[in-house]
């Protein structure tokens, strides 16, 4: 009697598994240089907040994610001079090179409040090198609300 012995091939070098999303092309993978915070957000929207007493501005991404934010006494001023139109450019400028620094190009500006600072505060963005889209005014107004506080002695 004969006996075969039967051996087993090596399998043969097969194409390597394509997942169902990819089209089967051979495809290039890029390295991607990530930002500050892994994020790049090519636009978006600063909210210019400017009081009486102090200028806040932040910038957010189009779902209203914040990416950063300055304010008067973030960036050393105090008392008085918090409220001033020099302080509302100072925060603006700081906070449109740290959104600069995330990829940011174009932005969408929302001012609210009667505070000294509103329009410092956009020429300020403006000045970094950023484009600025649109300009909208979001200060509520009230219908005949609430009743004012009493007025100031001086």
């Amino acid at each position: 009697m004969s006996e075969e012995i039967k051996t087993q091939a090596p399998p043969e070098a097969s194409a390597p598994e394509v997942s169902p999303l990819d089209s089967g092309a051979a495809t290039e993978v890029k390295e991607v240089v990530r930002r500050k915070g892994g994020r790049s957000v090519p636009a978006g929207i600063a909210f210019v907040n400017a009081t009486f007493n102090n200028t806040k501005v932040t910038f957010t991404d189009f779902h209203g994610n914040t990416l950063c934010w300055s304010s008067g006494g973030k960036n050393g001023f105090k008392g008085s001079r918090k409220s001033t139109a020099y302080a509302a450019q100072v925060i603006a400028v700081d906070a449109a090179k740290k959104a600069q620094a995330l990829g940011m190009k174009e932005v969408e500006v929302r001012i609210k409040g009667p505070g000294a600072g509103r329009e410092s505060a956009v020429r300020g963005i403006a000045s970094t090198g950023m484009e600025v889209i649109a300009i909208k005014d979001t200060t509520p107004v009230p219908h005949n609300g609430c009743r004012p506080p009493k007025r100031r002695r001086s």
